[in-house]
């Protein structure tokens, strides 16, 4: 093996979801770094591997890396896993390997499972443009605040949220993107119970309220864009291009920008990019 950090993707639920590569990488590295040792450690019984384990997690991410860049330039390998999932994807991770790289170390993903994208490839919404938004502030203010400046957004919402705050959750998403928003929510994906339901914000907050299951688990919240069915997106991309057209005729790209992000709702920094291009082509 070579001597580097492996970020290696598990199981979210279903164990045969693990990949050969996976396996293979927990084999043969050095020492393994977990979220939580004990819940790695029944993945690493359940396929017969014996390896020294490690905790790597919020709390003590940051004291971690000088040993493990030590051991590393010292010629180990070092796999980095999550309790479930792509490491660093709500997970942690980002400090350890922002640090190792600011050193040179090779950082080296091997890909499998992620819920966000498992989520998407079932849902029936818009993928071509999504959000990842991951799990918003416990803190009901501050997770209102959060998705009043989603609320305009038109690609695709994705969040995750726990058992003991999805009603909440729920509540704020029709008080703010409205009763109507289409959703989808994923539950429990890959293991026993899991299950989509599709509806607006008001249809599954009724059904949630009625139903224990159904808040029972872990979820990924995903939430349509504005105007992002059929031929109402496409109509909108229409109109939305034609605007920047008309805008950066007369006005500087960055105006324009901002006043095309005032009128539509859309995000400035997209607007921004579409506005460079339509002035590229109109130069060139």
């Amino acid at each position: 093996m070579e001597a580097a950090l492996y970020c290696v993707a598990t199981p979210i639920g279903n164990l045969g979801d693990i990949t050969e590569r996976a396996v293979s990488v927990l084999r043969s590295v050095d020492v393994i770094y977990a979220e939580d040792t004990r819940v790695t450690r029944k993945l690493l019984t359940h396929l017969g591997i014996q390896k020294s384990l490690h905790s790597l997690h919020q709390h003590n991410e940051a004291a971690r890396v000088e040993a493990i860049f030590s051991a590393i330039t010292a010629g180990q390998s070092i796999a980095l896993v999550s309790d479930a999932g792509t490491p660093l994807i709500s997970d942690p991770g980002y400090y350890l390997v922002g640090a190792l790289v600011s050193q040179g170390i090779n950082v080296i993903p091997v890909p499998g499972v992620s819920a966000l994208i498992t989520a998407l490839s079932a849902a029936g919404l818009p993928t071509d443009r999504f959000a990842f938004e991951g799990f918003l502030s416990a803190k009901g203010s501050t997770r209102r605040k959060a998705m009043e400046a989603l609320k305009s957004a038109t690609s695709t919402l994705v969040f995750y949220e726990s058992s003991h705050r999805i009603k909440d959750f729920l509540i704020d998403l029709q008080e703010i993107f409205g009763a109507q928003r289409e959703i989808v929510i994923a539950r429990e994906l890959t293991k026993l119970y899991e299950h989509f339901y599709r509806g607006s914000v008001s249809d599954l907050l009724t059904q949630l309220e009625g139903d224990e299951n159904m808040r029972k688990g872990e979820f990924v919240v995903m939430v349509a864009g504005v105007g992002k069915t059929g031929e109402e997106s496409e109509q909108t991309a229409l109109d939305t291009a034609r605007l920047l057209e008309i805008l950066v005729d007369e006005l500087p790209v960055k105006q324009a920008a901002t006043i095309a992000a005032k009128l539509t709702g859309q995000a400035k920094n997209s607007l921004y990019r579409q506005a460079m291009e339509i002035k590229e082509k109109e130069d060139g």
